[in-house]
C-alpha cells in the first residue's frame, strides 16, 4: 500500500508581491523544478516543514491579477487550483500572498479564489514597508471579515513572520475555513445558475462556481472551449444568460470586477488605518529613472556595463573550464590508443564538444546572475516600461523586453519567458524575435575573429567596438522584423501595457543565487543533452569515410612534415575528403559570394545544430586536431595564414576584413541552434512557426553576409 501523499498547498499571489521570496523562505533548498504535465510552464514545489502538523507539499504558481486567465501562466493558475491537469491533483489549501500596502486591490484576487471552495491562508506581506508608510493593520478584524481564515502579518524579505506563516498553512489544513465570498446580484446569479445547469446537462458534469463564472465572464469564449463546450447550444445558452445581465441593467463583461470591489469595499471598512507617514523615496527614483529623455539613455547603460561585465568576469571561469576539458582530454585520449576510432569518438567528439558546451555556462551564470539582482532591486519592471515605449510602434510590449533580454544569454529561456505575454499574437511575434538576440553561443566565433583579425591589425578600441556592434546586429534586425510580424502578417491589436512597479529594495543573495542556478541547471538540462547528440553527429560526418589511402597521400605531398605537425596534415586530408568535407565543397559556391571557402564553408554547416561547433571545426580544419579553442595561438596564427589556392583570389588571405565582418554578421543573423529551433516549436505549438524562423533567418543571415562582404571588399581599403 502506498503511502499517503503529504498535503498541497498552492502558492498564489499577484506579481511583485514577493511570493517567490517566501516559497523560499518555506522550502529552503528542497525544492524542484519541472513542467505541468501536458504543458510547458514550469512547475516549482518544494517540501515546506509545519513542525508539528508534519509536512507540505508547497507549489509556487505564476503570478497573475485575475483568474480571468489571458496568458498560458495564468491558465495554469486556474487548470492547477481546479484539478484540471492531468496528472497533478488539486491543493488542499491555497497560501494567497498579498501586498500590505494595497490590500483592495490585491484582495480582488482573494475575492475570486474564495469561489474556488478551497481553504485558504492570507499572508499580508511587505509588512515593514506598510509600517514605513503608516499603515496599521487589524489582522484579527480582517480574519473574521473573510470568515475565519488565518491572516498573517510579515516580511518575507526580511524573515518576519515566516513561522507564523508555517502556523496559519497547519491551521488553514487543519479548520478547513472557506472564505467569505462576494454577494451576487440577482441578474448575475440567475445567470450563473442557467449557464451552471446548462454545463451539467452538456458535459455531464458538476461545474464548479467559479468555472461557470468563468465561462459566463470569458467574453473571447476560450473558457467555454477549454471545458469542451461548442455549438450552437453554448451561443444560445451563454446569449440568454448575459441578457439576463444586461436586463438588470449590468455589463456581463464588468459585472464580476464591480461585484468583487463592492464586497471588498465593505469588507477593508476600517481594517487599514493610515498613520500619514511619507511614502518612500521610490517616486524621486522614478523621475530620474523613468524620465521619457534620460531614461532610455541610463538604461543603455546599465545595459552595456552589465553586458561588459559579463564578457570580462566570464572569461577567466571559461579559461579554467577549458584547461580542465583539455587535461581531460590528455588523459583519456591515450586510454584508447589501441582503437584510434573510439579514441577519436571520445576525446574528440564527447569530451570536446560537451566541454565546448560548458565552458559557455560562465556566461549564462554570471547573466543570470545580474538579471536577478536587476529584477529583485526592482529595476526590471522599470526597464520593461522603458522599453514598452520603444517596442509600442512595431507592436511588441514591454513585456517582450525580458524574453528579448534572457535571449542575450541563451534563447531557450528567453523563448520560455514568453508564457507571460497574454495576446498570442503578440507572444508569437516575440517568441519568434528572441532568436535574433546575440547569445552566448555566438560569443566565441566573434571572440575568435575579433582577437585574430581586428585585434591585431586595427588596435583593442576597434575590437571591443565591433564585439558591442556584433550584439547589435541581432536586435536591429529584430525590431522591423517584428514590426512586419505584427501589422501585416499576424495583425496584432495594440495591447495596453498595466504593470505594477514594486519598490525598490537590496536583492537577497540567497533568492538570486538560487534562481541563477535553477535557470542555468534547466539550461544544461534542456541544451545539453541536444548539442551531445550533434557534437556526436558532427564527429561522425567529419571522420568518415577513414580511406587510409588518403593519409598516405598526405604524408607524400610532404615529406619535410614530421611529428606532430605532420598527423594534423593527416587529420586535416581526412576530414577534407570525409563526407563532411565533400558536402562542403559542394556547397561552398553558395557561400561564395559571402567570401567563404569550403572550410569555412564546413565549418558553417556544421555548426548548423549548435553555433559554438564552428570553433573546433575550424580547428580541424585548419590542422590544429579538434578541440581547438577560441583563444588557440595555433588556430589564430593558422587563419591568419590561410590562402586562397585557385581562382581569381588566388594568393589573397581568406580572412580579410570583408571576410571577418561577414562571417560574424552571418553568425549574429543565422538561427544556428538545434535546442533554439526544437524550444521554439514547443512554444509555439508545431513545427511551421519553428521552420519558418530558421529559414527566414538562414536567408537574412546570407544577404547580410553577403552585402557586407561585397560592401567592403569594394570601398575599404586593405588593412
Amino acid at each position: 500500500m502506498s503511502p499517503e501523499p503529504e498535503p498541497l498547498v498552492a502558492l498564489v499571489g499577484n506579481p511583485n508581491t514577493g511570493k517567490s521570496t517566501l516559497f523560499n523562505a518555506l522550502t529552503g533548498l528542497r525544492q524542484r523544478v519541472g513542467n505541468y504535465p501536458g504543458v510547458t510552464v514550469a512547475r516549482k514545489s518544494g517540501q515546506c516543514d509545519l513542525g508539528p502538523a508534519g509536512r507540505v507539499e508547497l507549489v509556487d504558481l505564476p503570478g497573475l491579477y485575475s483568474l480571468a486567465a489571458a496568458s498560458p501562466d495564468e491558465q495554469v493558475v486556474v487548470d492547477a487550483l481546479t484539478g484540471r491537469i492531468s496528472g497533478d491533483r488539486r491543493p488542499d489549501a491555497v497560501l494567497l500572498v498579498v501586498d500590505a500596502t494595497n490590500l483592495l486591490r490585491n484582495l480582488f484576487l482573494a475575492s475570486q479564489v474564495a469561489e474556488l471552495g478551497v481553504p485558504m491562508a492570507v499572508v499580508l506581506n511587505q509588512a515593514d514597508v506598510a509600517r514605513e508608510q503608516g499603515l496599521r493593520i487589524d489582522v484579527g478584524l480582517l480574519s473574521r471579515r473573510l470568515g475565519g481564515v488565518p491572516v498573517v502579518l510579515a516580511s518575507a524579505w526580511k524573515g518576519e513572520g515566516v513561522s507564523e506563516v508555517r502556523r496559519a498553512i497547519a491551521q488553514a489544513l487543519a479548520d478547513r475555513r472557506l472564505a467569505v465570498r462576494a454577494t451576487w446580484p440577482a441578474p448575475v446569479a440567475a445567470a450563473l445558475d442557467e449557464v451552471t445547469a446548462a454545463l451539467r446537462s452538456d458535459l455531464g458534469v458538476e461545474p464548479t462556481a467559479a468555472e461557470a463564472q468563468r465561462t459566463l465572464f470569458d467574453a473571447a469564449g476560450s473558457t467555454a472551449v477549454r471545458f469542451g463546450w461548442t455549438g450552437p447550444r453554448r451561443d444560445l445558452v451563454l446569449r440568454s444568460a448575459r441578457d439576463k445581465v444586461r436586463r438588470g441593467g449590468y455589463n456581463p463583461f464588468a459585472a464580476e470586477p464591480l461585484a468583487h470591489y463592492a464586497h471588498l469595499r465593505v469588507l477593508l471598512e476600517g481594517v487599514v488605518e493610515e498613520g500619514g507617514a511619507a511614502r518612500s523615496a521610490s517616486a524621486a527614483v522614478d523621475r530620474l529613472l523613468l524620465h521619457r529623455l534620460l531614461g532610455p539613455v541610463l538604461f543603455a547603460a546599465i545595459m552595456l556595463g552589465l553586458f561588459a561585465s559579463v564578457f570580462w568576469l566570464a572569461k577567466f571561469p571559461m579559461g579554467w573550464i577549458q584547461d580542465g576539458v583539455d587535461l581531460l582530454r590528455g588523459y583519456i585520449a591515450p586510454k584508447f590508443a589501441a582503437t584510434p576510432m573510439l579514441q577519436s569518438l571520445v576525446a574528440d567528439g564527447v569530451i570536446s564538444g560537451v566541454g565546448a558546451f560548458l565552458s559557455f555556462l560562465p556566461q549564462i551564470l554570471i547573466l543570470f546572475l545580474f538579471v536577478g539582482i536587476l529584477e529583485d532591486s526592482g529595476y526590471m519592471a522599470r526597464a520593461a516600461f522603458i522599453m514598452d515605449r520603444l517596442f509600442s510602434w512595431c507592436g511588441l510590449s514591454g513585456k517582450s523586453f525580458v524574453p528579448l533580454l534572457s535571449g542575450f544569454a541563451c534563447a531557450i529561456p528567453g523563448l520560455l519567458s514568453t508564457r507571460t505575454i497574454e495576446d498570442p499574437k503578440a507572444r508569437l511575434a516575440t517568441a519568434f524575435a528572441v532568436p535574433f538576440m546575440s547569445c552566448s553561443a555566438r560569443f566565441p566565433v566573434y571572440a575568435l575573429m575579433c582577437s585574430a583579425f581586428i585585434g591585431p591589425v586595427y588596435g583593442s578600441g576597434w575590437e571591443s567596438a565591433a564585439m558591442v556592434g556584433m550584439h547589435c546586429v541581432g536586435l536591429l534586425f529584430a525590431v522591423p522584423v517584428a514590426f512586419i510580424l505584427t501589422r501585416f502578417v499576424l495583425r496584432v491589436r495594440p495591447q495596453p501595457f498595466v504593470l505594477e512597479l514594486p519598490r525598490y529594495q537590496l536583492p537577497k543573495p540567497r533568492d538570486v543565487l538560487w534562481r541563477m542556478w535553477q535557470n542555468a541547471a534547466e539550461f544544461v538540462s534542456k541544451a545539453g543533452t541536444v548539442i551531445f547528440a550533434i557534437t556526436v553527429i558532427v564527429w561522425a560526418l567529419s571522420y568518415f569515410p577513414r580511406d587510409p589511402a588518403v593519409a598516405d597521400r598526405a604524408r607524400t605531398a610532404e615529406p619535410s612534415l614530421t611529428g606532430e605537425a605532420l598527423e594534423r596534415r593527416v587529420q586535416a586530408a581526412y576530414v577534407e575528403q570525409s563526407w563532411m568535407g565533400r558536402f562542403g565543397k559542394a556547397v561552398q559556391p553558395v557561400f561564395d559570394p559571402c567570401g567563404f571557402d569550403w572550410k569555412i564553408t564546413v565549418g558553417v554547416l556544421a555548426s548548423f545544430p549548435a553555433r559554438e561547433v564552428i570553433v573546433s571545426t575550424l580547428g580541424v580544419t585548419y590542422s590544429l586536431g579538434e578541440g581547438a579553442e577560441a583563444d588557440s595561438g595555433q588556430l589564430r596564427t593558422a587563419m591568419q595564414s590561410a590562402r586562397w589556392q585557385e581562382g581569381p583570389r588566388a594568393g589573397s588571405p581568406i580572412f580579410s576584413l570583408a571576410a571577418v565582418l561577414a562571417l560574424m554578421v552571418f553568425f549574429a543573423l543565422c538561427s544556428q541552434c538545434g535546442a533554439t529551433v526544437a524550444t521554439l516549436a514547443q512554444e509555439t505549438g508545431g513545427w511551421k512557426w519553428a521552420f519558418a524562423s530558421f529559414a527566414t533567418m538562414t536567408v537574412l543571415a546570407w544577404l547580410a553576409a553577403t552585402g557586407v562582404y561585397q560592401a567592403v571588399i569594394r570601398f575599404a581599403p586593405p588593412a
